[in-house]
């Protein structure tokens, strides 16, 4: 895609890229990202808490970019042949903040089906990997990593194309693993920040937290 406006300022925090490129299989095959909750796509509510993190955002999708068009956000597709995964995602990611936010260092992660993320995502992140001189921070909930919501740095891209071109690694941990990196923990109560609609059986629970607030 052609982008413009190149930045060369150095905005505080990282450019988000929302990782909408999955197959969506147990979906049915249908864009989660536009899943309605509570009267908005399911990626309105993600972009409202994400876009006040970020020095910009760019959502990682394939196929045709004109079903994201109301959303106004750059698409970035995979630049690996064939369903590389989501590892693909983050390098398109890279390759664009690289590319449209030169001054920007890292890339902020995240699912497009976790529509409830926390609003300091990106700090919390930020500071762990600083404290702990990680290349690579990863979120955490309940005992579980969440390896696609992560803090990177862009200047991994040409070790993560080596990687997807010539290692045919396609487990978002086992790139992660090369690199010093640091787990930052958050609490599931009142709820799990990192709830994500994977199943049919999970729109009515969005439901549910979207009534909530």
């Amino acid at each position: 895609m052609m982008i413009s406006n190149t930045d060369t300022s150095a905005p505080a925090g990282p450019v988000g890229v929302i990782l909408a490129g999955g197959l969506a299989r147990r979906m049915g095959g249908v864009d989660k990202g536009l899943i309605d909750i509570r009267g908005k796509p399911l990626l309105a509510h993600l972009v409202a808490r994400l876009a006040p993190q970020c020095a910009g955002l760019a959502l990682n999708a394939n196929g045709d970019p004109g079903r994201f068009a109301a959303f106004r956000l750059p698409v970035v597709a995979d630049s690996v042949t064939g369903f590389a995964g989501p590892l693909a995602g983050v390098l398109a990611g890279m390759d664009y903040c690289a590319q449209a936010h030169p001054a920007v260092e890292t890339i902020l992660t995240v699912p497009a089906d976790t529509p409830f993320i926390p609003h300091d995502l990106a700090a919390r992140l930020d500071a762990a990997r600083n404290d702990a001189g990680a290349r690579i921070a990863v979120a955490a909930s309940d005992g579980r990593l969440h390896h696609t919501v992560a803090l990177w740095p862009v200047s991994l891209r040409d070790d993560l194309r080596r990687a997807l071109t010539i290692d045919d690694e396609r487990r978002v941990s086992g790139f992660i693993a090369r690199y010093a990196n640091v787990a930052v923990d958050w609490p599931v109560e009142p709820r799990d920040p990192f709830f994500n609609v994977n199943r049919p059986e999970d729109v009515e629970k969005g439901q549910g937290i979207a009534r909530q607030g």
